[in-house]
């Protein structure tokens, strides 16, 4: 007997998100055991709220897909809903579960495909196993994506490739700005990136080819200390009137306080601290010590949404992945996975795509190697721009009305 299919998508959006949403959809069309696959709007907490759409309704033609898949944010919205362990004895959080599968029951849901980043994968690993413990015939299976490339088990994050080639191009041009005055001027620019720098070292990728990046790029992997930033700073601006800084919104003292917490101290519903603020405290500190001018600046919202900029290798990647995932519990009959991407080769570059056991991938965090950090703690080596570089590839061909991208809207 075939079953429907459910999909939804959490966390922080990307340009790449809806690529992967478009290569689910695709994939249960093409699938014979699949007769209809509904979407869940604003993600597991929409499920439960009873907010879904039928998308074989929505989606007539490839055309429309091929729409959202160059579409940024979440089509079908997103939520940060943190459920319950699966052992807990609390009869609030054992109803919780128990109205999920009994509306998927109702939906004869049989595979359900939740695209998003470590926490969402923390809702995949919870609601599989909890089909498991209660014999539960469902196949469950997380999509990764994140801007910061973060995700344990796979060798980089859809997603990340367009968040990389925006910081890339726009680190450039602000490279350029900040050199056209003869007198002493710092850029410090926040990018991005709470536990893991990966967003931030890719502002370094135009020195690969001769272009402008930032002198100096502090990472969250690396132990910040106000005195080493100060030495760093002096000695670039001896070297140059005019010097850019890259820091990662995550980096910490050595005594593991965020730089920021000095500015902000809230917290978000993971208990994750808010992390903001860190380039404009870094601004004081040069401005009290050197006196010269200094701009900070953050790059924020348009880093995971500027889809004008994105990668086709990373857009074409994210439809792909979506679409194994289908072939992967409908198929092979997996439960409790999460999609990755193997490299095979980086010259030329060749990847596979698979899948790892959730348990080895949910709440484990991919952080930058240390052999791809520079001695001084302070740049990132040319053999992590060469890890970053094949995922910046391409453009996709955007469609334009009235000289502003068209995309597709619910």
């Amino acid at each position: 007997m075939n079953k429907n299919a459910i999909v939804g998508q959490s966390g922080g959006p990307t340009a790449a998100i809806n690529a992967t949403l478009a290569g689910v959809i695709r994939g249960t069309f093409e699938n014979a055991k699949i007769d209809k696959i509904y979407g869940m709007i604003n993600g597991i907490q929409g499920f439960l709220d009873g907010n879904i759409i039928v998308l074989n309704e929505i989606f007539k033609n490839g055309e429309d897909l091929d729409l959202l898949k160059n579409t940024p944010a979440a089509a079908l919205g997103s939520c940060r809903l943190k459920l319950p362990d699966v052992d807990s004895n609390i009869k609030s959080d054992i109803q919780i579960y128990e109205k999920i599968f009994k509306s998927l029951a109702e939906k004869n849901i049989g595979y359900l495909f939740y695209i998003g980043g470590n926490d969402s994968m923390d809702t995949v690993k919870k609601l599989s196993f909890y089909a498991v413990k209660n014999n539960i015939n469902i196949n469950i299976a997380g999509v990764p994506k994140t801007i910061d490339n973060d995700l344990n088990g796979t060798d980089h994050a859809p997603g990340y490739g367009s968040a990389a080639k925006y910081i890339a191009a726009t680190m450039q041009e602000i490279c350029y700005d900040n050199a056209i005055y003869p007198i002493k001027s710092v850029v410090i620019a926040e990018i991005m990136g709470r536990d893991a720098g990966w967003l931030t070292a890719a502002a370094a990728l135009p020195r690969l080819y001769g272009g402008k990046s930032p002198d100096l790029l502090y990472l969250p992997e690396c132990g910040f200390s106000d005195e080493q930033f100060i030495s760093d700073i002096e000695k670039e601006l001896e070297k140059s009137l005019n010097i850019v800084v890259a820091v990662s919104e995550g980096v910490k003292y050595f005594d593991g306080g965020y730089v920021c917490e000095i500015v902000n101290h809230e917290t978000d519903i993971f208990g994750h601290k808010q992390l903001s603020g860190t380039a404009n405290h870094l601004k004081y500190i040069v401005k009290e010590k050197f006196g010269c001018k200094v701009r900070a600046i953050e790059l924020n919202t348009p880093q995971r949404c500027a889809s004008h900029i994105a990668s086709l290798c990373d857009i074409d990647e994210s439809e792909q992945i979506g679409f194994k995932a289908v072939e992967t519990a409908a198929i092979k009959e997996k439960n409790g996975i999460m999609m990755i991407f193997k490299r095979i080769s980086s010259k030329p570059y060749i990847i596979d795509i698979g899948y790892e056991n959730i348990a080895n991938t949910a709440n484990k965090i991919k952080t930058v190697p240390p052999e791809y950090i520079n001695a001084e703690r302070n740049n990132v080596t040319d053999g992590c721009l060469e890890y970053i570089a094949p995922l910046i590839i391409g453009e996709p061909e955007i469609i334009y009305d009235n000289g502003i991208p068209k995309f597709f809207s619910l």
